[in-house]
């Protein structure tokens, strides 16, 4: 146990941001969803989380859980004291930030980045809808674009998913309406049995980031004649939250500042995870079909917003940064969202 404190305050003392006696040291348990486990990217992310928040008075004890539902039910138990699990997970708890993994919302990681970097701003009105109950979003990091993986390279458009069987989330809502609504036939499932009803043929199609092209073998369900369609469907994020009153004051805002300084840290991952994919696999689709695509899906989101699944002030926050980076958007003309 002294050695450990001693750690502690070594690692405070090296960043140079604090210097806490190890007695003021505050014990919290942060359970991490790394479908790897411990070896994975996303559990290396949070050691070094777990460093810096020593100068900022937690000491945290790191669990991981390679089951994504485990780890949320453990927060909301009061098993762990924080989480980092993925947005569409954390909907549940905020909306608001869940609601960044909504569809077709964010084009590129500019666009992420931008997001990022507002939400950890510190602005008192952002701050405010951080925080709803006792959960507190505390971080947020990309997870990379996702895309739907197809076992056959003919459905390259629209009118070609009607009637294709497609892996949804359980928990997530808008995957199944989303699916519904262009005809595809929702299979319930959860992280732990999407990709392997894809590569076993189970489902036509599938949709997941880059970063289970390998984890998780998709290249198996494409083969021989499948591929990714190349319109991106989503941003995934990375989200960390916490029962705030267990934290000292403070120490959210000084989370998202540090995490949303990780972004081109947590970028290399993904990006890395992407060079992986052979280039033969990508569907590219013509100009026109994406413009369609982007008026499907912002048809989508509008009423997905109405039904209550999206958070609406999220979603102007998001048309807001589209029009900013890119004001020739249709949509920039008309806002609907």
């Amino acid at each position: 146990m002294r050695h450990r404190k001693f750690v502690a305050l070594a690692a405070a003392a090296v960043l140079g941001l604090a210097s806490l006696p190890a007695s003021a040291m505050e014990k919290r348990t942060l359970c991490i969803f790394d479908i790897v486990g411990q070896s994975g990217d996303t559990f290396n992310m949070m050691r070094d989380y777990r460093t810096a928040a020593l100068a900022w008075g937690v000491d945290f004890d790191l669990k991981v859980h390679t089951e994504e539902k485990v780890a949320m039910e453990d927060l909301k138990a009061g098993q762990c004291d924080a989480a980092a699990i993925t947005g569409i997970r954390a909907r549940s708890l905020n909306a608001y930030t869940g609601s960044l993994d909504s569809i077709a919302t964010l084009p590129t990681y500019r666009h992420v980045q931008e997001v990022i970097k507002i939400l950890a701003s510190g602005h008192p009105k952002i701050n405010e809808k951080l925080v709803n109950g006792p959960f507190e979003v505390v971080g947020i990091a990309p997870m990379g674009a996702a895309y739907l993986f197809v076992k056959d390279r003919t459905i390259n458009n629209v009118n070609k998913l009607a009637g294709k069987s497609i892996s949804v989330m359980e928990y997530d809502t808008a995957q199944a309406k989303m699916a519904s609504r262009v005809g595809m036939s929702p299979v319930l499932s959860d992280i732990t049995n999407f990709a392997g009803r894809f590569n076993n043929g189970n489902v036509d199609i599938c949709f997941a980031p880059m970063m289970a092209y390998s984890a998780l073998e998709l290249y198996k369900g494409m083969q021989p004649n499948g591929g990714i369609v190349d319109y991106v469907l989503g941003q995934l994020t990375l989200q960390v939250l916490t029962r705030h009153e267990l934290f000292p004051a403070g120490f959210g805002q000084k989370s998202r500042e540090y995490i949303a300084a990780q972004f081109d840290q947590a970028m290399r991952i993904v990006e890395n995870a992407e060079k992986e994919v052979d280039q033969k696999w990508w569907i590219r689709i013509p100009e026109a079909d994406r413009v369609r695509y982007d008026e499907m899906m912002r048809e989508s989101r509008i009423a997905l917003r109405d039904e209550g699944v999206y958070d609406a002030d999220m979603m102007r926050l998001l048309i807001g940064i589209r029009c900013k980076l890119d004001a020739s958007r249709a949509e920039c003309v008309n806002r609907q969202e």
